[in-house]
């Protein structure tokens, strides 16, 4: 056999908290959006700026063209000496004459250079004419340049407009902007800190609950989640399943110990009789055919007693489809199947609407065991057994009762007839396990309705129950 390589165990992965994937998620989202907005509205805003100042230019450049093509201008008349020369010379520009051969005659503040082009528009002829230049550098500062001509060689005038403070200004806005973003970034990022420790401090709590229950495997720990919002609901819906598992523990730790004291009964009885069986041949006839009856019997209670311990545990089949069934025709069933067991006479009687919504086989076994309880306590009865549906009392609600003629049922019984195992004491010579009223409040129970008991006037008892509602998930099972 070869070797069997094992590969190593890589390192586990970090568990992430929803609180931190929270926080983390809302300042990403929070971080996008205002960098998205802070850009767009940076360029919105730099673009409207440059367009503003770009259109100022542009005017002020076609005023000095309409200015000197309307009338002959000479240089002296955009002299800064001269009155009224700020008419031409508005806001934020700045102007420079040049002389008919290119020369400076009126500087700018600052002096704006001038080339060759700027000389050929002041010997040029026609006035009006226009010569840009972008991006000049003057004096560390960037200016836009236009030199207009003003005709017949008389010289040229530049207009100037400075665009660096402009851009200055908007690059401070820029670092404001990012400043911002940087702000509302970190603001976001502890705002949804604190909203996730809020919104989470209770799915910790759940979270804790679940893991002490995981750990110490205690169903009774109480869940102390409050509000009306989902988390809320699952707080309250934890809690309630807890102590539906709590009590169904419960339920199945008492039924296993209730069912182990009501086998060892059988099982002693069971040993006794196998032990003489060891001895049957120094046994009369007699005593062989009881012994041997005795067996048989206590074998058939035995099996009985099982059977109904697993419908029991079982859940009664709750995994039975529920359906529209008619509750007399169960009885009628129920009843003639009865006949024939017992050789006693059972009569039905129904009225009403005895139509439900429940499961056919529970709502059979439950009529079944009323029928046999009542000819089990009545065995030498001569008065039929009387099984009785009516429906509806209120609106959906069926009724099913077994009357008898039996011995009846003490005050102090008929509290605790419906208990697992419980049995009277003048009725514990009689065969059973006392699971059968048991399993009849089950299915009550689970179809939205009540098991029933009361004495019967003139002797015997009226045992039975109502079933209304439709089926009750988790009913009858101590949930």
């Amino acid at each position: 056999m070869g070797r069997r390589w094992r590969l190593p165990a890589g390192p586990r992965p970090k568990l992430v908290s929803l609180r931190t994937t929270f926080a983390v998620s809302f300042a990403a989202v929070t971080a996008a959006v205002t960098i998205l907005v802070g850009i767009l509205s940076y360029n919105s805003a730099a673009r409207l700026v440059r367009v503003d100042q770009q259109s100022v230019f542009t005017q002020v450049v076609q005023d000095v063209r309409d200015e000197v093509r309307q009338h002959a201008m000479s240089p002296d008349d955009f002299s800064s000496s001269r009155p009224g020369h700020d008419v031409v010379r508005p806001a934020r520009t700045d102007v420079q004459v040049l002389g008919a051969q290119g020369q400076i005659m009126d500087h700018g503040s600052p002096v704006l250079p001038v080339t060759a082009r700027d000389r050929d528009m002041a010997v040029a002829r026609t006035a009006g004419r226009v010569v840009q230049h972008k991006d000049v550098r003057v004096q560390a500062d960037l200016f836009r340049i236009a030199t207009v001509s003003l005709g017949d060689g008389r010289g040229a005038v530049q207009v100037a407009q400075e665009f660096s403070d402009t851009e200055d200004l908007l690059r401070a806005l820029q670092r404001r902007t990012l400043i911002l973003m940087a702000a509302v970034v970190v603001a976001a990022g502890l705002f949804g800190w604190w909203l996730a420790r809020r919104i989470t401090r209770r799915l910790v709590v759940l979270t804790s609950a679940a893991e002490d229950v995981a750990r110490t495997r205690q169903l009774g720990i109480q869940v102390p989640v409050a509000g009306l919002d989902e988390v809320g609901r699952l707080g309250r819906a934890f809690d309630r399943m807890l102590g539906r598992l709590a009590q169904s523990e419960e339920d199945q730790r008492r039924l296993v110990q209730d069912a182990g004291h009501e086998l060892r009964t059988p099982l002693t009885s069971l040993r006794t009789n196998i032990s003489l069986l060891r001895r049957i041949d120094e046994l009369p006839p007699d005593s062989r055919e009881e012994l041997v009856a005795d067996l048989s019997q206590e074998a058939r209670e035995l099996t009985d007693l099982v059977n109904e311990l697993v419908d029991l545990a079982a859940g009664q089949s709750d995994a039975e489809p529920p359906q529209r069934v008619d509750l007399a025709d169960l009885a009628e069933d129920v009843v003639g199947l009865a006949r024939r067991r017992t050789g006693r006479d059972v009569v039905l009687s129904a009225s009403g609407d005895t139509t439900t919504d429940g499961r056919p086989g529970m709502l059979q076994r439950a009529i079944s065991n009323l029928v046999e309880n009542a000819a089990k306590f009545d065995r030498g009865g001569k008065a039929p057994i009387e099984v009785v549906v009516t429906g509806p009392a209120r609106p959906g609600t069926v009724r099913v009762e077994v009357r008898d003629r039996g011995p009846g049922i003490a005050e102090g019984d008929l509290v605790r007839i419906f208990d697992r195992f419980y049995r009277a004491a003048d009725a514990r010579s009689q065969p059973g396990s006392g699971l059968g009223l048991s399993i009849v409040r089950e299915v009550a129970m689970a179809h939205g309705g009540a098991p029933f008991a009361y004495r019967r006037e003139g002797g015997g008892a009226v045992i039975g129950f109502t079933v209304g509602g439709g089926i009750v998930p988790g009913a009858g099972r101590g949930e």
